[in-house]
């Protein structure tokens, strides 16, 4: 007999998940609480990586059913939800979604339903790339500096460069300065014309 079991999560501990639990049992699904399981995690993180997730997916058998609220509780990475989705229903698992009307998704609706959200994710991403790329090209062309700001001022780095043709070291500029190596090379580089990446 097929066993229902319930995925909550909220980001922050100042979130519960007792309304996701009311929406699936409104919704129709007969949950006992031993098979609820509720887990304070960011979606960034991956499903698999969640200890909660992680134990869920060892006690789910063939012919079980995964209910949650929204996609984004299964994560925010359209990727990985595929992948998670995917390694689901190849161990005979139905997982279905209240807020894409309950749909399963490894179902035939349910695997073009995750089609169409995973090319709205690559456009998504594809489009914040040109945004950002074009933001660093109109703040290029405006002359403005782009990166982390230098932890050395101007003054420092004009002694720096002194020093360093007189022979001083970096491991001893490093140490008087409070800096990496790396941060005395790239005053050098930026003397000598040198691109340097932000």
């Amino acid at each position: 007999m097929a066993r229902t079991f319930a995925y909550c999560r909220v980001s922050t501990a100042d979130q519960t998940t007792d309304n996701q639990v009311l929406e699936l049992e409104q919704a129709g699904f007969k949950l006992e609480p031993k098979r609820v399981i509720a887990e304070t995690v960011s979606g960034s993180v991956p499903a698999m990586e969640r200890k909660g997730f992680a134990r869920l997916v060892d006690k789910l058998e063939a012919g079980d059913v995964l209910a949650v609220t929204k996609l984004d509780r299964l994560g925010r990475n359209a990727m990985d939800v595929r992948a998670t989705i995917e390694r689901l229903a190849r161990e005979g698992v139905k997982v279905h979604c209240l807020a894409l009307q309950g749909v399963d998704l490894t179902s035939p609706t349910g695997k073009m339903t995750m089609a169409v959200i995973n090319a709205v994710a690559e456009f998504e991403r594809d489009l914040l790339i040109e945004r950002t790329q074009a933001g660093l090209e109109r703040a290029r062309a405006s002359g403005k500096a782009l990166g982390r700001p230098s932890a050395l001022s101007a003054t420092q780095q004009a002694v720096i460069r002194q020093r360093r043709s007189e022979g001083v070291s970096l491991g001893v500029l490093a140490r008087e300065y409070g800096v990496s190596r790396a941060a005395i090379q790239r005053v050098e580089r930026r003397a000598n014309g040198a691109i340097v990446p932000g």
